[in-house]
């Protein structure tokens, strides 16, 4: 079947004409519906300054934290804080701003925390490999 496939294939001419007749069908790039444009390409001055060709700075803030301090509340996760000096706050993030979090302990006080005295924080699920 493939050998009577292939000699049909080669007794086919190839006829100029069929493709002289058929067009390329382009959409017209300059088209002058918009006469407000008119072609406007920006000039070099009207770049936004790249100082030096470097990339813009990142955002400074991201959102990142706040996002995570949202999730931990919400959940009510049980969180483990460790302090600049080493000592461990067992407890849960009732809420949060810009400078500190306040942790409801259970069995003892509540504790208003300064974010710079935190070294770092994770969850009490996750303590297994810790100490």
């Amino acid at each position: 079947m493939k050998d009577s496939m292939d000699a049909t294939a080669v007794g086919r001419a190839v006829d100029p004409e069929a493709f002289a007749n058929r067009k390329l069908i382009r959409p017209a790039l300059n088209r002058n519906d918009h006469p407000r444009q008119e072609n406007h390409r920006p000039e070099r001055s009207e770049r936004p300054d790249r100082s030096n060709g470097k990339k813009t700075p990142p955002p400074e803030q991201t959102h990142a934290e706040n996002f995570y301090y949202q999730k931990q509340m919400q959940t009510k996760t049980p969180m483990v804080l460790v302090l600049q000096d080493g000592e461990e706050v067992h407890g849960v993030i009732e809420w949060y701003d810009k400078y500190c979090l306040k942790v409801n302990r259970v069995g003892a006080s509540n504790l208003l925390i300064y974010k710079p005295s935190i070294k770092y924080m994770f969850k009490e699920s996750e303590a297994g490999g810790r100490k």
